[in-house]
């Protein structure tokens, strides 16, 4: 069956990722915070915010401002906000699939929903993204495959028609128990190559 639809996850492949583990770090390092308070606030909240349930507002109160400190909020959303840079030669990448193959590109990415709007935006994701499966906008988040299957049925396509790049192995394994081709991101090259093999 021909490839019509190439699915992506966002961070770490498009883009580096939105607020991980080392954007953390540097912001517990930069704003003077308590590493341990943070990582454990952060655990406890971060589905819930991904999955769209808890306000970015509410997140930063909750992980950060639970007491009075020496900057204010929009300092701190100013820095997690700027911990996003994008992959240039994948964003290319992702537009010249779209002209040369004429297929569509679906989003499936976990991400709260501020952060989300912010690096579509920022780096005019819609250029080349036709639809966008957020955690935030579907109240579900990989590895959930409800997440998968909702995007196949969104997307009207079927899962042989689909080419899916994501970076987490786990989540390449659900895709393709689904029967969805995978193809789990190192680097630019080699994701290119094996693009190759599979359009031609």
């Amino acid at each position: 069956m021909k490839i019509t639809h190439i699915f992506f996850d966002i961070g770490g492949v498009l883009l580096t990722n939105g607020w991980d583990h080392d954007s953390r770090k540097k912001a517990a390092e930069h704003f003077k915070l308590d590493w341990a308070e943070l990582e454990h606030a952060h655990h406890l909240l971060f589905e819930t915010w991904e999955i769209g349930k808890l306000t970015f507002e509410e997140y930063l109160q909750k992980a950060v401002f639970y007491k009075k400190r020496p900057f204010t909020k929009a300092a701190f959303q100013e820095f997690m906000f700027g911990e996003s840079k994008p992959f240039p030669k994948m964003l290319a990448l992702a537009r010249r699939l779209k002209k040369k193959h004429k297929l569509k590109l679906v989003a499936v990415n976990n991400e709260a929903a501020e952060l989300n709007l912010h690096r579509i935006r920022k780096f005019q994701l819609t250029e080349s993204i036709d639809t966008f499966i957020s955690s935030c906008y579907v109240h579900l988040r990989k590895p959930d495959r409800e997440i998968y299957r909702l995007a196949m049925q969104i997307a009207q396509a079927e899962a042989e028609e689909i080419i899916y790049i994501e970076n987490t192995p786990l989540f390449i394994q659900i895709a393709q128990e689904l029967g969805i081709k995978g193809i789990l991101h190192k680097n630019y090259e080699e994701t290119e190559a094996r693009l190759v093999q599979l359009l031609g």
